[in-house]
């Protein structure tokens, strides 16, 4: 037992040497610092609600120097910003060819969650994923293309640092602010996603009907009359004047049943087609209206910022 825990030991010891050169700490709020990981050349990553400012912020290197970052972008939603340090160079593990591919996290695995403080240097939590399901959208209205829920010891300055497995795949970003129960890894593939928007736009584009919708029922006599498979749809039940639907016709009481080749069942499908990547094309809306099918073409909006 004491050869396998010594063994261990040192397998974790290798992997926060590792993988700490590429986390930072990151000096966006008062008090204290979060961290950061170098996810591109250049380009650090961190959790959004950590970044309390948009000037005069700074990161300190593993080298122990602080130099100054500018605010990229940042998307609320999944928690994710991106800042960019000039002539830092690329990651030494890079999260675009070293983090977790196609093979499931599954729970009961462990993790390491690497941080980084400017007075004690690296530092590092071990748990287990004591969660894991499929896609979820955040409180904060972001998609994440996984929850991943970690039963590991989040320090003040844990949240922006990384998750790594124990196979020493990188999960993602950690952060404290997505669940009330525990922290949760941000997957590297949601990170790459939305940097991607971040760098592009400065935010993430996410698509725009127009309408405000509530689930219903079909019922199963209409569902016989008009071939549906669907049990529900989502109502409209207002409509933004010159918005996409009210352009293409949409009226009050539509029900909702599909867009494209998108089966609606909720509000959650509705909102899972406006994160695909459809603005600016036109889509085609399968409707109820009056106890009728009905369709209409509807070039999807971009969200207009809050």
């Amino acid at each position: 037992m004491e050869n396998a825990m010594v063994s261990l030991s040192n397998e974790l010891a290798k992997l926060v040497e590792r993988f700490q050169p590429d986390v930072v700490a990151v000096h966006a709020r008062p008090h204290y610092p979060s961290s950061g990981v170098l996810w591109r050349p250049d380009i650090i990553v961190t959790a959004d609600h950590t970044v309390r400012r948009e000037e005069d912020i700074q990161v300190t290197l593993s080298d122990g120097r602080t130099v100054d970052a500018a605010l990229v972008g940042r998307d609320p939603g999944s928690d994710v910003a991106a800042l960019r340090v000039k002539d830092l160079g690329a990651p030494i593990a890079h999260p675009t060819t070293e983090a977790r591919g196609s093979d499931p996290v599954k729970t009961g695995e462990l993790a390491l969650v690497l941080g980084r403080s400017p007075d004690s240097g690296p530092n590092a939590g071990l748990g287990i994923i004591s969660a894991v399901s499929g896609p979820w959208r955040t409180w904060r209205g972001g998609r994440l293309d996984h929850y991943i829920r970690l039963d590991a010891t989040l320090f003040p300055n844990s949240s922006g640092g990384m998750v790594v497995d124990c196979r020493g795949q990188i999960l993602g970003i950690a952060t404290s602010a997505l669940s009330r129960i525990a922290g949760l890894a941000i997957p590297a593939s949601s990170v790459n996603r939305v940097m991607d928007g971040l760098l592009d736009k400065g935010y993430v584009a996410r698509g725009y009907f127009g309408i405000g919708v509530q689930p219903v029922a079909v019922p199963e006599a209409l569902r016989e009359k008009l071939s549906l498979p669907n049990q529900s749809g989502v109502m409209v039940v207002s409509i933004e004047p010159g918005g996409p639907a009210d352009r293409a016709g949409v009226v009050l009481g539509d029900i909702v049943v599909g867009l494209g080749d998108t089966s609606l069942e909720g509000i959650e499908d509705l909102q899972s087609f406006s994160d695909s990547g459809a603005i600016g094309k036109p889509v085609k809306a399968r409707l109820i209206r009056a106890g009728a099918a009905a369709e209409v073409m509807i070039t999807v909006g971009e969200r207009p910022a809050r």
